[in-house]
């Protein structure tokens, strides 16, 4: 029974980490600058607003829903795990800097920090302001 459980979790995962990782994909060869000192705003654009929407999702998972076995899985690790890169982001900041572009590199890097932060923190304020559910625990 315990393998038929984990089976699925990992489904969800998997199939949330595809759809998440072919929507980055797709928004960066779009709209993404090309050449060594373009700024990726693409990049700092998807990992700000996957920050802003996991706040949401996991407020809504912590505090408001009734548990689940597979929205969390699903969502948060796959899909938004996905869609947001912490890796590209580095080399990103990397390439900026090898480019000459050094002032932009570390704007870059303090904006998707502060934005990633900011984000989660506005998230989970839109799901508890918008939720008109009883809170967890207060049914």
């Amino acid at each position: 029974m315990m393998v038929r459980a984990r089976v699925g979790v990992l489904a969800a995962v998997a199939l949330g980490g595809a759809i998440g990782s072919v929507l980055r994909f797709a928004l960066e060869e779009r709209w993404a600058p090309r050449g060594p000192a373009a700024v990726p705003v693409v990049t700092l654009l998807v990992n700000v607003g996957g920050a802003a929407a996991l706040g949401l999702l996991m407020t809504l998972v912590l505090e408001v829903w009734p548990p689940t076995r597979l929205v969390r899985p699903f969502l948060g690790i796959g899909l938004l795990g996905a869609f947001t890169t912490m890796s590209t982001f580095a080399l990103e900041v990397v390439r900026l800097a090898r480019a000459g572009a050094v002032v932009a590199a570390l704007l870059y890097g303090g904006m998707t920090a502060a934005g990633g932060l900011v984000g989660v923190v506005v998230g989970g304020a839109a799901a508890r302001a918008s939720s008109r559910l009883p809170r967890r625990g207060e049914r």
